[in-house]
């Protein structure tokens, strides 16, 4: 399924962090997952939320750099190699991902990850018809 992932630049100094998820908060979104790649100065936070567009507007009137992403949620099996096949199949078909994430399902026997591919389209054809 493709869902809308916010991408926001953050500064790498204490506290910076509790002040983001904050905001989002107050803007009345929930979080569901998240992940932060980061240097010594900065970072890139990659969010997903309830309400994408509720949450880009409280952090944009902020102050805080953000974008929007297109992205892919997929739904796999929780067991040994269920990603690994997922990325097998894709890469059998030339789907490249470019970067991705984890994050706990509510359902058990369920994990999901969020990818950024290029051909969104396609790889969530794909996905879809082989049953994820």
């Amino acid at each position: 399924m493709i869902i809308k992932q916010i991408s926001v630049f953050v500064e790498n100094r204490s506290g910076r962090l509790a002040e983001i998820t904050s905001i989002i908060a107050e803007a009345g979104c929930s979080i569901r997952a998240l992940s932060i790649a980061d240097t010594t100065n900065f970072g890139i936070l990659r969010l997903i939320v309830d309400d994408s567009k509720k949450a880009e507007d409280a952090l944009r009137t902020n102050g805080l750099a953000v974008s929007i992403t297109n992205v892919i949620n997929v739904r796999i099996e929780d067991k040994p190699g269920g990603l690994s096949k997922v990325l097998k199949m894709m890469s059998e078909q030339g789907i490249a991902v470019e970067y991705m994430y984890a994050f706990i399902s509510k359902c058990e026997n369920e994990a999901q990850v969020v990818m950024r591919i290029e051909d969104l389209n396609r790889a969530d054809e794909l996905l879809t018809k082989a049953g994820y």
